[in-house]
């Protein structure tokens, strides 16, 4: 299981780095959705299957798509002439590789688990809604103010706006 674990880790790692270091916005988030998927992977093997899958759900997919849509409605780090390079094959080489790996690493873990006899106590999704909504209200509304906040900010700093020159300032 170790074996496993170290891989999922090393995809996460690579991942990061690259979306970390990527120069395009889009190159780079694809990169950190993979690498947040490494890391539900990594949640999964530490038996904690909730965890992973709201990893998955939650950050993955829908935060994620979030920026990915932002990014491409301001059409940061986009060229037209990218957009062709982007679909040579050869520009989804390592994204594609680094997946596979992820993925068959997570087929031989479930393969491989041995089952356990839950002596925990289990905590439904149901449970941890009634808690969100009650105990934690105020935050998850304040972080759902947070996130529309800054797609609101980053749609007006992304916007052109006109140039108003006044009537004096305009050279005849």
């Amino acid at each position: 299981m170790d074996l496993f674990f170290y891989i999922a880790a090393a995809v996460a790692i690579l991942a990061t780095i690259l979306a970390i270091s990527g120069r395009n916005a889009i190159h780079s988030l694809l990169f950190l959705i993979l690498s947040l998927l490494a890391i539900s992977v990594v949640f999964y093997l530490l038996d904690a299957p909730f965890i992973a899958a709201l990893e998955v759900i939650i950050y993955a997919g829908a935060i994620m798509v979030l920026f990915i849509f932002v990014t491409m409605m301001l059409n940061i780090g986009l060229e037209h002439k990218q957009e062709k390079k982007w679909l040579r094959p050869q520009m989804w080489i390592l994204p594609s590789i680094l997946a596979a790996i992820l993925f068959i690493d997570l087929m031989l873990a479930l393969k491989n688990m041995p089952t356990v006899v839950a002596g925990k106590q289990v905590i439904l999704p149901k449970q941890v809604g009634i808690s969100l909504f009650t105990t934690y209200l105020l935050a998850v509304e304040i972080a759902a103010i947070l996130l529309m906040a800054g797609v609101i900010g980053a749609y007006h700093l992304g916007s052109q706006k006109k140039k108003v020159l006044h009537r004096f300032l305009i050279k005849k």
